[in-house]
């Protein structure tokens, strides 16, 4: 399936807008995990956990589902993708990856996702991305490093890199299937739709297994301990399933229809900084130095990639001889 970028209606305006919805789907994913280690540590199982996010936003979704029913007969074969591959695959083969590799390096392989996606536009799709895009790639995977410490885990297990691999691919999978459709015009799908549907499809997966039938359901009729402060387990739910996955998968996918897959890949980058930040305000844990540094390099890197690469192109297959966007690529900086 060829990777399509589209170009804003709004120009700079529209490319604008694209980042704030990026920055705000960052800030939404990265709480994620201050309200769920909680939780987790209350004593559900990181899998329920993933499944009562996915299933309670798949329910508050559902009537979009229903406005938007006639997807199921055009663009099946995007709703079971985004499903499996942007919804229930990042998610299960990343909790599948840190019960064998530590936490940080899975993080760090699974944000391999913007090199992978911009390997794609370049090799697969022959698209020429400029070297200023490249770089801020490069940034922000070194910065990422730092931030996740990653030198802190050096027993690698074979299994362990390659499903947080898979992880990443998946994570692939969700930015270049947000961004189908996207040059259709009025014909293009719903990505309300679209998020609904994979919700759905990503529940229905993981319940599969997650097993919900053996979580130890009290847990979310008491509290958790968040640094000392005892929190409601329904409100911390709560956070996750309205904040953390409906709301960051709509500013998501939203971002990628006004950016492109590549861009806000990048940009994605900024959930584990912020994720560190959060944690160390509401959870206690302590910033290093070269969390720090990293976390600076990270920001860097998102900027430089954003105001190198075009937000969208005109609307036509990336893969067509000289085209106006490569002329435009060659007068914002030199092709790789």
């Amino acid at each position: 399936m060829p990777v399509h970028t589209s170009q804003g209606s709004q120009g700079n305006h529209g490319r604008g807008v694209g980042l704030g919805l990026a920055l705000v789907s960052a800030v939404a994913f990265g709480g994620s995990g201050v309200a769920a280690k909680p939780l987790i540590e209350a004593g559900l199982d990181p899998l329920h956990v993933v499944w009562l996010r996915v299933a309670g936003a798949a329910l508050v979704m559902l009537p979009l589902a229903v406005r938007h029913r006639a997807l199921v007969r055009r663009r099946p074969a995007l709703l079971a993708g985004f499903g499996l591959l942007g919804v229930a695959g990042v998610q299960a083969c990343y909790f599948a990856a840190i019960s064998r590799v530590p936490v940080g390096v899975a993080l760090l392989v699974e944000y391999l996702a913007p090199a992978l996606v911009l390997g794609w536009v370049r090799f697969v799709q022959r698209r020429p991305v400029t070297r200023a895009a490249a770089l801020g790639v490069v940034l922000a995977a070194g910065g990422l490093a730092c931030v996740v410490e990653v030198w802190s885990g050096l027993g690698f297990d074979a299994v362990g890199l390659l499903l947080a691999l898979g992880a990443a691919c998946c994570q692939v999978g969700y930015f270049v299937l947000s961004d189908q459709g996207s040059d259709a015009g009025d014909e293009a799908p719903d990505p309300l739709g679209v998020i609904a549907y994979g919700l759905l499809v990503g529940t229905l997966v993981l319940t599969a297994v997650a097993r919900p039938w053996t979580m130890r359901w009290s847990v979310l009729g008491g509290s958790a301990d968040m640094d000392g402060t005892s929190v409601p387990a329904v409100l911390l739910l709560g956070w996750i399933v309205l904040v953390a996955t409906a709301v960051a998968y709509v500013t998501g996918v939203l971002s990628v229809r006004r950016l492109s897959p590549q861009v806000a890949g990048v940009v994605a980058c900024l959930e584990a900084v912020i994720a560190t930040v959060l944690a160390w305000v509401l959870l206690g844990e302590h910033l290093s130095t070269p969390q720090i540094v990293g976390g600076a390099v990270v920001l860097l890197g998102a900027f430089i990639a954003q105001s190198s690469a075009p937000a969208k192109p005109p609307r036509e297959p990336v893969a067509r001889g000289t085209s106006d966007t490569e002329r435009e690529l060659s007068a914002r900086g030199t092709a790789v």
